[in-house]
């Protein structure tokens, strides 16, 4: 259900304290200040999809600013993409200042300081979420913040499209479907602004062998933790999912795939062990990160092509097992 806020059946007058509440409320505390002496209608109509808010703004000239002030009034950061539809926007954040015209889209980043100047009547189009939702490195959105996208071609354009429509169909998406939407969103925000920093450059293999190698260092020390995912483990080295995926694509496997393998070894290992009897399949698996015991047994006999227990039994024979990928011998 969207939510409408609209100063049209105000007078003039009261139009100007009336649209500060509504564009402060629906987004981040901001100076508003109108720039006609009888102020335009505004409107802002909201909808949910999931954590993201979209929002279509229509008004008429005004400069928005968020200081040093408004920024202590709140404890959560929000990240808010805006797609310009009329008019233009001269957005100032992290140093740069940017003219944003129809068909393009910025970011502004609701931690720091900036300030927007709408100079005529102008529509846009705004998806607003928490700051950690995006998971991208600081430097890496300070970048580009106040930075003119172009929709027209490339990943830009792709991402341009997909917000438009994601706008427009909003309503119709129920909460499970929105929220599923919004996070695609997120990962073609994320591909941009990897892509405009230079992560997938074909001059780049050293950097990402390297972030690969400190990557497999992590889960190796925290292979037992149950909750070791991909999303977990792009957070602790500032990067996002997709970007992690890429760089086990390096080596022609997933993350979720890599991780299964190392812990299997390891549990492989420790079945042989004098204690193993005593301790019991289910308490190794556990030690390694495998909650189901029924789940750990099957991907022990599809790696390895034998039980847990039968390895148990005659792994230390050196008998040989075959599984779908070929034989496995222990000596």
């Amino acid at each position: 259900m969207s939510t409408v806020l609209s100063t049209a059946q105000l007078s003039a007058a009261d139009r100007a304290e009336r649209w500060h509440q509504a564009v402060s409320g629906t987004f981040m505390p901001m100076d508003v200040n109108l720039l006609e002496k009888e102020p335009s209608p505004g409107s802002i109509v909201s909808s949910r999809l999931g954590a993201l808010q979209v929002s279509h703004v229509q008004a008429g000239p005004q400069v928005v600013t968020r200081n040093k002030r408004n920024i202590s009034r709140e404890d959560r950061n929000s990240l808010t993409v805006s797609l310009q539809q009329q008019g233009t926007a001269i957005k100032e954040q992290d140093g740069r200042e940017s003219v944003i015209e129809p068909g393009q889209f910025s970011i502004t980043d609701s931690s720091r300081l900036f300030r927007i100047k709408l100079e005529e009547e102008f529509t846009f189009t705004s998806f607003h979420f928490p700051r950690e939702d995006l998971h991208v490195r600081d430097e890496d959105l300070r970048a580009l913040t106040a930075t003119a996208f172009t929709g027209e071609e490339g990943t830009a354009g792709l991402v341009a499209t997909y917000l438009a429509r994601m706008a427009r169909e909003a309503e119709g998406f129920d909460d499970a479907v929105g929220r599923r939407v919004a996070a695609t969103a997120l990962d073609l925000l994320v591909l941009l602004i990897d892509e405009r920093r230079g992560r997938f450059a074909s001059d780049g293999p050293q950097v990402a062998a390297a972030s690969l190698d400190r990557v497999k260092e992590h889960v190796m020390r925290n292979l037992d933790d149950p909750g070791l995912s991909p999303s977990s483990i792009a957070e602790a080295h500032c990067m996002s999912v997709r970007y992690l995926h890429k760089l086990f694509q390096l080596e022609d496997t997933t993350v979720g795939g890599w991780i299964r393998t190392q812990r299997l070894e390891r549990c492989r290992r420790d079945l042989l062990r004098p204690m193993a009897r005593e301790v019991g399949v289910a308490a190794i698996a556990q030690r390694w990160g495998f909650v189901n015991p029924s789940h750990f047994s099957r991907a022990f006999r599809t790696a390895y092509g034998t039980t847990p227990r039968e390895w148990q039994v005659h792994g230390r024979s050196g008998a040989h097992y075959g599984n779908t990928g070929g034989a496995l011998t222990d000596k």
